[in-house]
C-alpha cells in the first residue's frame, strides 16, 4: 500500500485530534488509516466493497459503501470538520464536497489535471482539472490556505492540482 499523499499529511496536521473527517472515494484507504492514526474520527466512502473490506476492524474508521456519482448523495450538509478528496473528479457534485465542511472545515484536495495524459492515466478530460480549475471553484465558498498545480515527480510523475482550504463562506452557530 502507498503511503499518504504528501500533501494530505502537510495539511491534515492541522485537523485537530478527534475530529470528524471524511475520506471521499478513499479507495484502499491509505489516506483514512493515516488520519485515524492522528486520533482523528474517519469514515471512508468508496464504491468499491472490497477496497472498503479491508478496512473494517481498523480502530476509528467506519466505512460507507456508496455510488458517489448517481443516486441519492449519503450525506445532509456540514457534517464534517474536513474533507480529504485525493486522485477523485465529479464535477457535478464538487458543491456537494463544499456543502460536507462545517463552518471553518478544512478541505484537503488533490488530482489530476490538464496535461496527465503524456503521464498515462487518467487521459480523459472528464477526469482532468483544467487550470487553476479548485482556485476558481473554492473561491465561491472558502478562503485558501495553500494551492499548487503542476508537474510533480513522486510518487510517480503526473500533472496534479491541489488545494487546501477552509469553509468560510457561513457563520458559526452561536449557542
Amino acid at each position: 500500500m502507498q503511503d499518504a499523499s504528501d500533501w494530505v499529511v502537510r495539511f491534515g496536521e492541522l485537523i485537530p485530534p478527534g475530529a470528524d473527517v471524511l475520506d471521499l472515494a478513499c479507495g484502499g484507504g491509505r489516506h483514512a488509516r493515516w488520519l485515524a492514526g492522528r486520533d482523528l474520527n474517519v469514515l471512508a466512502a468508496d464504491r468499491d466493497a472490497a477496497a472498503l473490506a479491508a478496512l473494517d476492524g481498523q480502530p476509528r474508521i467506519r466505512t460507507l459503501c456508496a455510488d458517489l456519482e448517481g443516486g441519492d448523495w449519503p450525506w445532509g450538509e456540514a457534517c464534517f470538520d474536513a474533507v480529504v478528496v485525493t486522485r477523485y473528479l465529479f464535477r457535478p457534485r464538487l458543491d456537494r464536497v463544499a456543502a460536507l465542511l462545517k463552518p471553518g472545515g478544512l478541505l484537503i484536495y488533490e488530482t489530476f489535471m490538464d496535461g496527465n495524459a503524456r503521464f498515462g492515466k487518467p487521459s480523459n478530460p472528464d477526469f482532468l482539472l483544467r487550470p487553476h480549475e479548485l482556485l476558481d471553484w473554492v473561491r465561491g465558498w472558502g478562503s485558501v490556505i495553500a494551492f499548487e498545480q503542476g508537474e510533480i515527480a513522486r510518487p510517480a510523475p503526473a500533472m496534479i492540482q491541489r488545494i487546501c482550504a477552509v469553509r468560510s463562506d457561513v457563520l458559526p452557530v452561536l449557542n
